[in-house]
């Protein structure tokens, strides 16, 4: 059985762009994170042994803003590894939303999701 646990609509300023004005200026990023997993772990009540979201929220937002990536699914694909390297997880989802890209035209945002598996 897996179940699943979110945080949705994080959001974080970073640099993060094929082009250097995108990495010079930096632009709002906003993250998604779906973790699949047993809950509560072994059916305890105690949140030392469950997963922790104020630490994973802590984790991506050090990705993220202190970090620089010219591909958005570079940066996802690196929030996932940190995850997985952390917790016990069936599997990860993220989904980064970057709402100013650069097309030549009107864009609501640019989407990546990726889903990730212990190795």
């Amino acid at each position: 059985m897996s179940d699943r646990l979110l945080l949705k609509n994080m959001v974080f300023y970073g640099y993060h762009g094929t082009f250097a004005a995108e990495r010079e200026l930096g632009q709002k990023f906003e993250v998604d994170l779906e973790v699949y997993c047993d809950l509560p772990y072994g059916g305890s009540d105690d949140p030392e042994l469950g997963f922790n979201p104020l630490d994973a929220y802590t984790m991506i937002k050090d990705i993220v803003e202190e970090e620089e990536f010219q591909l958005v699914e570079v940066l996802a694909d690196r929030i996932a590894e940190q995850i997985l390297d952390v917790y016990d997880l069936e599997k990860v989802v993220v989904r980064i939303r970057k709402p100013f890209v650069p097309v030549g035209g009107p864009l609501n945002f640019l989407e990546v999701e990726i889903t990730r598996y212990p190795r």
